[in-house]
């Protein structure tokens, strides 16, 4: 059996939980170490100062912008592919790729450009303070033109781990993440280059993980060529891409716009309150990244599945990712609660007030982080299947609909602790929406499985509101 078919069988017929596993547990590593090196750039830069911390912070959101950008052609693409593979549309599944990261480059060049042009202002409305300006300025302007290969490489990403090939995921990412490690303190401290050194350091690793998809391209391992003449335009294909895409692109500008008002509302209690909350949003992001990297492969399966109408192995994936999902959130939440000082004060030597906000950051968001797992796998879900108004729906609940008025109001009239509070209520609201949606979508299952028919084998797939009990 060769490679490619290796990775249908993963997709259509492998058991389960392997599958899952084989899928999910490559990309969780590669992007639990990715989120570990943004821990350890503001472990290493914490050490400069809390101004210098705060940098890093304000800096964060346009990072979050640049990964919205790969994923908003990577992951409409993925969904798409997974789908078109489920039907045996493999041709067409090799346009969508190469459209998709070409798109991406090119839409990606044109931000990034008009980013470094109003680089200041732009810091300064993502909360940055006098104090914090220089750092800011000195940090950012090297992140950003490097992220040109962030872009690339998220865009990869996803398109590679739609076609099966989760382990080439996790190794670019693994390389990246340890080469940024490395580079930090050398660049950092040795090369006495302070938050430029993080930022080159950084830009490094982004490098290398582009060189690795590169090889992965030119020695023909994957189901995709990517020439630049099988770039399609055409109106499906476009809208098949932007109608998963651009609900992914609003979810990440709206994750930017969540930590631009928290740095906005934090900046009046000083430059470590804004530190101790862009170190509990990277500490958080830590667990968050570690269940979308399970989710996104996750994602391939339940397209697959859905493209070739076996919708009980649809149900058995959805069903064993909202468990396994859920016992971990359930477990990083408790250990947010119970060790919040110990974690938190890794990032600063002796600024009280850094600690004290990042303390009880931690404790409001460990609890409410038990409910993400939950959360992420339906709207994922609904993404991998196509529909896209659902997905955006419970996409931008979380940090949209039911955070923004919360941090605009709450401070009024609970101060600090309205900010700190913000986000774990919107999270709480959040997943009773999402529960009302899940119950939903398995009411209309049902009707899909009478229209296809029996399964494959023979069987009959029982979807019910039963399912949702499971």
């Amino acid at each position: 059996m060769n490679e490619s078919n290796k990775k249908i069988v993963l997709l259509s017929s492998a058991p389960i939980p392997k599958a899952l596993l084989a899928m999910g547990l490559p990309t969780m590593i590669g992007m639990m170490i990715s989120a570990l090196y943004n821990l350890v750039d503001a472990y290493f830069v914490g050490g400069l100062g809390t101004s210098q911390m705060g940098a890093v912070s304000v800096a964060f959101p346009i990072g979050q912008i640049v990964v919205g950008l790969g994923l908003l052609f990577g992951n409409g693409a993925a969904s798409y592919i997974a789908r078109l593979l489920g039907h045996g549309e493999k041709e067409k599944a090799s346009k969508v790729a190469s459209t998709a990261l070409y798109s991406s480059i090119l839409v990606g060049a044109v931000i990034i450009i008009s980013t470094i042009v109003f680089l200041n202002p732009i810091l300064k409305l993502f909360g940055a303070t006098q104090s914090i300006m220089p750092y800011a300025v000195t940090y950012a302007s090297i992140y950003v033109i490097s992220s040109i290969f962030s872009v690339f490489n998220v865009t990869m990403n996803n398109i590679v781990t739609s076609e099966g090939a989760a382990k080439i995921t996790m190794c670019t990412m693994l390389i990246g993440a340890v080469i940024n490690m490395i580079l930090d303190p050398i660049f950092i401290y040795t090369l006495d280059l302070g938050v430029a050194g993080a930022a080159i350091a950084t830009a490094i690793s982004q490098i290398i993980s582009t060189f690795v998809y590169l090889i992965y391209i030119f020695s023909k391992k994957s189901i995709f060529s990517f020439r630049l003449n099988d770039c399609c335009f055409s109106k499906e294909i476009m809208q098949e891409i932007l109608k998963i895409g651009v609900p992914t692109l609003i979810f990440q500008l709206l994750a930017s716009l969540a930590i631009t008002l928290t740095n906005m509302e934090v900046a009046k209690y000083g430059d470590s309150a804004i530190a101790g909350i862009g170190a509990v949003t990277r500490i958080i992001s830590l667990g968050s990244l570690i269940v979308f990297g399970f989710i996104k492969g996750f994602q391939p399966i339940a397209g697959y599945n859905y493209g070739a109408k076996n919708y009980a192995r649809l149900h058995e994936a959805t069903k064993t990712s909202v468990i396994w999902a859920t016992i971990f959130c359930v477990i990083v939440g408790f250990i947010l609660i119970l060790f919040p000082t110990t974690i938190i004060s890794q990032f600063t030597k002796d600024d009280i007030e850094l600690i004290y906000v990042g303390r009880k950051a931690l404790r409001a968001n460990g609890l409410s982080f038990m409910l993400f797992g939950f959360c992420t796998v339906y709207s994922s879900l609904f993404l991998a299947l196509g529909k896209a108004k659902e997905g955006c729906l419970l996409g931008i609940c979380r940090q949209g609909i039911c955070f923004i008025p919360i941090i605009l109001f709450l401070p009024m009239l609970w101060g600090l602790d309205g900010i700190l509070y913000a986000q774990p209520i919107s999270d709480i609201i959040a997943a009773i929406i999402t529960a009302f949606m899940a119950m939903r979508l398995y009411k209309e299952l049902p009707n899909a499985k009478l229209n296809s028919g029996l399964m494959k084998d023979g069987s009959e797939s029982l979807l019910g509101t039963d399912a949702i009990k499971g």
